[in-house]
């Protein structure tokens, strides 16, 4: 055989795509794969995830004001049951779909704090500090504002208007292209992670239900066992995952919301690959060698044992050469993006105005204190604290960074949808949660529309003013 082995050096700039394609002669296998690249690219995308949920979010409104609304919302509250002998567990759908599913949304959601704690903006306590401080205003004000207009009222739902959905408002800053500096989104991105942190804790803390001591030492003992996998070095997923179950039952027993349990299962999965990666550019370029020796192109390929069980072996290391983390954060992008998030919205926003005075709703102090303190609150804590903290000179700006674009991030930080949708489901009664359901979602497109035209308002402000500059000079 006169070709030239594996070379490591010759493929590291190119794509997978471009390294396959020299090696496949048949055209409709490189058509295939590249179908499946352009898929995987277009999963990937924020832009278009938000845009599905949204779509289930209006599909949702429209089922609630029309006939159907009756046999939809009754088999939403099906139960589903699981018997094994005298053991029996019942859920209904939308627990299972609240309760169950959501779990791993909050597991995605841990495996990004996790990569942000440990090679993102997290890691660098110091450039995330300014945001992560923004993020506490952006959580204090609109709470602040909820309980002003609901004192002596409802003000057990003080944490509906907290929080900022990162799929959806990163998603729809993306639209705005190259008129938001990537140093923004930036700050977008780490303070919306930091924003998620006190979410999950103010869910933990105040939205669960009576503690059960026994199933609270259970998932004590599951945690650790998950302590154990870790500090074992336990490279596979599949012992957490089932460890991750058990933890999810003990906890949907204890009185604690379970959805937690995907955010510290997330927590123990190793962020480090168990190939010694210095070494993995000399033993592929042996494996090529090897495999260069190995292959008979006279001979099929079934016949070849010694070529194929090589090709095995590497293919099993490079398996094992990305992080438990990475590959839990690509098995569950794109089942949480346009799966489970969709159908967590299409169950949630069943926002039913058929045969209610609109003024009714407007005028409810739940509805009022969530869209207010979404849609006010979160731009006056953000751009505060922001604002308080530079001009004292403890903090400075990114750079590329200006007062106009934190403006935006403050006004798009009023997106809230995932979590506050959760929590309104957790803090109300049917009737409240009806109201707050039509104020997150007001808030949610009121927000977005704003911090768009904001944006590209000012934009053309500040070209009209570049151009007139040196005409006037």
């Amino acid at each position: 055989m006169d070709k030239k082995a594996l070379d490591i050096n010759e493929l590291q700039n190119e794509t997978p795509i471009d390294v396959m394609a020299t090696m496949i002669e048949e055209p409709a296998v490189v058509h295939r794969l590249e179908q499946r690249s352009s898929l995987e690219q277009f999963t990937s995308d924020s832009t278009v995830a938000a845009a599905v949920m949204v779509f289930a979010a209006i599909a949702a409104v429209f089922v609630a004001n029309s006939p159907a609304y009756e046999a939809v919302h009754g088999a939403f509250e099906a139960p589903f049951t699981l018997g094994l002998g005298v053991f029996t567990f019942s859920i209904t759908i939308e627990q299972l779909i609240n309760d169950g599913l959501m779990t791993l949304f909050f597991m995605l959601v841990g495996v990004e704090l996790k990569y942000e704690m440990t090679v993102g903006q997290l890691h660098r306590p110091k450039q995330a500090a300014l945001p992560m401080l923004a993020a506490v205003g952006g959580v204090a004000a609109p709470a602040l504002i909820y309980l002003a207009i609901n004192a002596g009222g409802a003000t057990h739902g003080w944490a509906t208007p907290i929080a900022t959905d990162i799929a959806f408002a990163i998603g729809v800053m993306s639209l705005l292209g190259d008129r938001i500096a990537p140093e923004t989104k930036i700050f977008f991105q780490t303070l919306a992670i930091a924003d998620d942190i006190l979410a999950i804790v103010v869910l933990a803390l105040f939205y669960g239900q009576t503690i059960d001591v026994m199933w609270v030492a259970a998932s004590l003992a599951a945690v650790l066992v998950l302590a154990i996998l870790n500090r074992q070095r336990v490279y596979s997923l599949k012992p957490y995952t089932v460890v991750g179950i058990v933890l999810w039952f003990c906890m949907f027993n204890s009185g604690i919301h379970a959805t937690l349990a995907g955010v510290i299962l997330a927590f123990f999965l190793p962020a480090r690959s168990d190939v010694r990666l210095d070494d993995l550019p000399d033993w592929l370029h042996e494996e090529g060698v090897k495999l260069d020796d190995e292959y008979d192109d006279e001979s099929h390929v079934l016949g070849q044992h010694d070529f194929t069980a090589a090709a095995w072996a590497v293919e099993r290391v490079m398996h094992h050469v990305r992080p438990p983390l990475q590959r839990a954060e690509r098995n569950l992008s794109a089942p949480v993006n346009f799966f489970i998030l969709p159908l967590f919205a299409f169950v949630n926003a069943q926002v039913r105005v058929v045969g209610i005075d609109p003024m009714t709703i407007v005028a409810d102090p739940i509805a009022q204190g969530v869209f207010l303190g979404a849609v006010l609150g979160k731009p006056i804590g953000i751009i505060g604290i922001t604002f308080i903290l530079v001009k004292t000179g403890l903090f400075r700006l990114p750079a590329h960074v200006d007062w106009r674009q934190i403006a935006a991030v403050g006004i798009m930080g009023g997106i809230g949808f995932t979590m506050s949708i959760l929590i309104a489901g957790l803090a109300f009664g049917p009737a409240e949660t009806n109201a707050a359901m039509c104020a997150i979602l007001a808030a949610a497109i009121v927000s977005s529309a704003a911090g768009l035209l904001y944006v590209r308002i000012t934009d053309a402000i500040r070209g009209v003013r570049e151009a007139k500059g040196p005409a006037e000079a």
